[in-house]
């Protein structure tokens, strides 16, 4: 046993006195710049995203009560207000209501105009004149605004489980 001992320690010595230079292999530069992210809800990746005009194609050809699992990136026009419980994001000559999963995250109230990727699913919905009305005072809109609310609307939506936010997009992110 004495003998046994004194083989392995023999052996652990050997092996830490070994200088086992690691092979250093350049690093090739390329364009490609990592882009860093605040993420909110799910974790989501900046892999595999749809551009907005892919998305718009996307949306023209959904019926009310189809949907589809889609990851995107386009410009945030609006956010909502009071809590960042919702916010619309830009499709060209619409819009697309964008809600959160299970209300279980909100974006920060001051990223209207910034380029965001969000995950989740994508679908045609009628939204009715009392949902309208309570979005428009939800953004701030007039009283006269609101009140010219008068019919239901086709609307683009989407339930999102996660959004990503460049790091330099917002000084609110940080305050969260």
């Amino acid at each position: 046993m004495k003998n046994l001992l004194i083989l392995a320690m023999l052996l652990f010595i050997a092996a830490s006195c070994n200088e086992d230079k690691k092979k250093e292999t350049p690093v090739a530069e390329t364009d490609t710049v990592e882009m860093a992210y605040h993420s909110f809800g799910e974790e989501i990746t900046d892999a595999n995203v749809m551009s907005q005009d892919e998305i718009v194609e996307k949306y023209k050809s959904l019926k009310p009560g189809d949907t589809v699992a889609v990851k995107f990136t386009s410009q945030v026009k609006e956010v909502c207000q009071n809590k960042g419980c919702w916010m619309r994001m830009d499709m060209g000559e619409e819009e697309a209501m964008v809600k959160f999963k299970d209300y279980g995250f909100f974006m920060p109230k001051d990223i209207a105009g910034q380029m965001v990727i969000v995950d989740g699913v994508a679908f045609v919905e009628e939204m009715s004149v009392e949902e309208q009305r309570h979005y428009a005072e939800d953004a701030g809109k007039s009283k006269e605004e609101i009140a010219a609310i008068t019919e239901p609307k086709r609307t683009l939506s989407f339930i999102s489980s996660g959004v990503l936010i460049p790091t330099e997009a917002t000084s609110e992110v940080e305050k969260q």
